[in-house]
């Protein structure tokens, strides 16, 4: 049995994740740590401050925002607990934080839980080993719902980062046109962002060549796929005591 904090228990995606480990008999969440504790009502205690929680546990499962992370690392740290850590946005002195925590717990980052996007991760490195070098420009479009935060998206992030490690980072990332009238650079990869409605997320990386257009989609249609990935990326990290750790080591 994998005993869970749900960090952002109260948000939609703590939410959805509740009801997986409702189902799950190898999961329990134990505590669950949010800002607003009477929205809903869980079948586990809620604590607004983190610092409050003296529930033991096995792992943290994190879906919060980028301002409550600082508190979160404090705890994993003193508590030595593994976290799945979800939430996007990060800034470099966040990310630095993270490669500084795994030395002492172990951390699983990722911008995106679901079997399928960890999945395009390779196959655009292939896709592109074979493109680029054929003249191929690369673009990166996401569209998320109208209440996301950050721009562009972490799984758009993490996809461009993927293409461009097979090229040693020789591409620089293009997020807006409109304010420079010029010919597309041949070493870019452009990322362009699109809110609205309830789209869950929805990512296309387009292969652009002569006379030929290449497009690798992925259309998320539920939060649960990424709540199915978290849980199972808290149970691989049961036991594990430090280390970072991506969505890859989980699917193998």
């Amino acid at each position: 049995m994998t005993k869970i904090i749900m960090h952002g228990c109260n948000g939609r995606m703590g939410q959805v994740i509740t009801g997986i480990v409702n189902d799950d008999p190898e999961v329990s969440i134990v505590a669950g740590i949010d800002v607003q504790d009477n929205i809903v009502t869980n079948n586990y205690p809620v604590f607004t401050d983190i610092d409050a929680c003296d529930v033991e546990a096995d792992v943290v499962i994190d879906f919060s925002t980028a301002k409550a992370l600082d508190k979160l690392f404090a705890y994993c740290e003193r508590k030595a607990l593994p976290l799945v850590l979800c939430t996007t946005g990060l800034s470099e002195e966040q990310i630095a934080k993270v490669d500084k925590l795994s030395e002492k717990t172990a951390i699983l980052r990722s911008g995106n839980m679901s079997l399928g996007i960890n999945t395009i991760l390779k196959t655009v490195k292939e896709v592109a080993k074979v493109l680029a070098p054929a003249g191929f420009d690369i673009e990166i479009v996401e569209k998320h719902h109208n209440q996301k935060l950050d721009a562009p998206s972490g799984t758009a992030a993490m996809l461009a980062d993927s293409i461009n490690e097979e090229f040693d980072d020789s591409y620089h990332y293009v997020y807006e046109r409109q304010s420079v009238r010029q010919k597309r650079d041949k070493k870019e990869i452009g990322i362009s962002s699109i809110r609205g409605g309830s789209i869950v997320g929805d990512h296309d990386i387009i292969f652009a060549g002569k006379d030929e257009v290449v497009t690798v989609s992925h259309m998320a249609y539920s939060r649960a796929i990424f709540g199915n990935g978290a849980v199972a990326a808290a149970k691989f990290l049961n036991g594990k005591t430090k280390g970072l750790y991506t969505m890859s080591d989980v699917i193998g």
